[in-house]
């Protein structure tokens, strides 16, 4: 995935979940956030700060935040990023040997998932995307706010096994320098019981880190998933 129309600037504050400022040459200027999450550790006043400008004239604000800088490391925070990339990784990747169908946006049972795919010899799979921002110690943890959406999600990825399909919850760890993704129990235990009983049910749990540049993201090594 290729950004057009890079710029960067310096994040100032954040004003609600969807704008903050940016000092972009001398000048603050609203900006887009692309993630809904609190990003606390991330969103800093004096850090730097990596911003796509829009193309619409119509839009309010003239850009979105989509990469931060934290302690020297570049960590991408666009959250509508990750599915584009998952479906890049699928496509190119070979993990479904004998790939014929990609879909975006399909429903199973009371669920939406961002992704299905048929594969092998009649095989199909859905699978749910999550963007993790949220580093500590090298740990990557999700969610980093408390997400029923995200429980509901993997409970409905458990029953679309029952029904016979194959199924991923895929986490993209947007930066590097990870040794593991778990889920974050502190603050969300009940994501964490989710994933537990979704791969006991047979869910797949995926994670890789991501190669990234100012302007790229892609899927890169594979992290381990650790739910104990």
């Amino acid at each position: 995935m290729h950004y057009e129309n890079v710029t960067t600037g310096i994040f100032r504050s954040r004003k609600n979940r969807f704008i903050a400022e940016i000092e972009l040459d001398g000048e603050v200027v609203l900006c887009h956030v692309k993630n809904t999450g609190r990003c606390r550790e991330l969103f800093i006043p004096g850090v730097k700060a990596i911003l796509q400008e829009s193309g619409n004239p119509n839009r309010k604000t003239r850009y979105d935040l989509i990469a931060v800088y934290k302690k020297g490391q570049l960590i991408n925070v666009d959250s509508q990023v990750t599915n584009t990339v998952v479906e890049e990784w699928v496509k190119e990747s070979g993990y479904f040997r004998n790939l014929t169908k990609v879909k975006r946006e399909v429903t199973c049972g009371k669920s939406r998932f961002d992704l299905y795919v048929e594969y092998g010899d009649g095989k199909k799979a859905f699978i749910e995307v999550k963007g993790v921002t949220l580093e500590e110690n090298g740990i990557a943890r999700f969610p980093d706010a408390p997400t029923l959406r995200g429980v509901k999600h993997v409970e409905e990825l458990a029953a679309c096994r029952a029904d016979d399909y194959e199924a991923y919850l895929f986490f993209v760890v947007q930066m590097k320098q990870i040794r593991y993704v778990e889920p974050n129990w502190n603050t969300h235990p009940e994501f964490g019981y989710a994933l537990r009983k979704a791969a006991d049910a047979g869910v797949h749990l995926l994670a890789y880190d991501c190669q990234m540049t100012e302007n790229s993201i892609r899927i890169d090594q594979p992290l381990p998933v650790v739910i104990e």
